[in-house]
């Protein structure tokens, strides 16, 4: 009996980039764009890697965009001229997409992506109200790739949770329906925020991420103005401290603080860096922490805090 798993097929897709040759640095940068996606696991099909000396242009805009899965399309100024006006190869690919798009007017087979486009016009007439991505800010480069990337190989950032159960349904134990409150309102799904949490609540616990990008940050009371945190969480690889007032955007290099301890104490000020068990780091910058002293105060820490989806240590914000 062969007990050997079966290999798992890894999805690779294929993906069309239409553009225009508006100069050489255009060019240039459209080329650097699709290398780096087929490194990160995306067959990119473009004139400048795929055609030799004397193919036939025709049959190869016909043939990569019938095979793509997706295509993008660099909407520079002169791009948007030519597919408005059907000149030259830009005006055959886009009648070739605004043929495959009216057989399905809600696909998001095309990307527009806003590049070197000074015009009022930002995109072609066929892909008026499609959803976009900008690089004509180049400090956002990373942001948008990586935006980029994660649809084209459809692991977003966010993934769909399973819908949970009707709470209002279904509870014979009681004779009234009633709505239960649980530690769902103690999660923070965005990848950045502001927390107020009042840690007397929910054993000390709030998590911040989802997935393979969650952190079970844990809080708990060690005096006035100030706060325990530990790696006590069931995602949590370990934790660190950062003790200099500093703000989460200055950090560069996150795994060089020390881990060795499970407990630290942090006053207003601190940065908490945790890494989680799937290698993503995620820093806590603490705000302000208030432990009651009398029943009109509560058990309060407010915080701020980005978790870096990139897999990288670094936190680093472009001037």
């Amino acid at each position: 009996m062969n007990n050997d798993l079966e290999p798992v097929t890894e999805f690779i897709p294929t993906v069309f980039i239409s553009y225009s040759h508006d100069d050489n640095e255009h060019k240039a940068w459209v080329l650097r764009l699709a290398v780096r996606l087929r490194d990160n696991g995306v067959n990119v099909l473009i004139d400048q890697i795929n055609l030799r000396l004397g193919s036939n242009l025709a049959i190869f805009m016909e043939q990569g965009l019938t095979k793509a899965n997706r295509v993008i399309c660099i909407c520079s100024e002169n791009y948007v001229a030519k597919a408005d006006n059907s000149l030259g190869g830009v005006g055959y690919e886009k009648n070739i997409i605004s043929a495959a798009m009216m057989s399905d007017q809600n696909s998001s087979w095309v990307i527009p992506i806003i590049r070197n486009n000074c015009g009022i016009q930002k995109m072609p007439v066929v892909l008026a109200n499609r959803l976009y991505l900008s690089f004509e800010e180049e400090r956002l480069y990373e942001s948008n790739y990586e935006t980029l990337l994660r649809d084209l190989l459809d692991e977003p950032v966010y993934p769909a949770r399973p819908v949970g159960k009707n709470p209002f349904k279904n509870i014979p134990i009681f004779t009234v329906q009633k709505f239960l409150p649980r530690s769902e309102k103690y999660i923070s799904p965005a990848t950045s925020g502001s927390i107020e949490f009042d840690y007397s609540n929910n054993d000390g616990f709030y998590a911040i991420g989802v997935g393979e990008l969650m952190f079970e940050c844990h809080f708990t009371r060690a005096g006035t103005g100030a706060i325990h945190m530990t790696s006590n969480g069931p995602s949590i690889y370990s934790l660190s401290q950062i003790k200099q007032k500093t703000e989460i955007s200055k950090i560069s290099d996150a795994s060089r603080y020390d881990t060795s301890s499970k407990t630290r104490l942090f006053y207003s000020g601190h940065v908490a860096i945790y890494q989680n068990k799937s290698g993503f780091y995620a820093a806590i910058k603490l705000r302000h922490i208030d432990a009651a002293t009398h029943p009109l105060t509560w058990d309060s820490v407010y915080f701020d805090y980005v978790i870096q989806t990139n897999g990288t240590p670094n936190f680093l914000m472009p001037e």
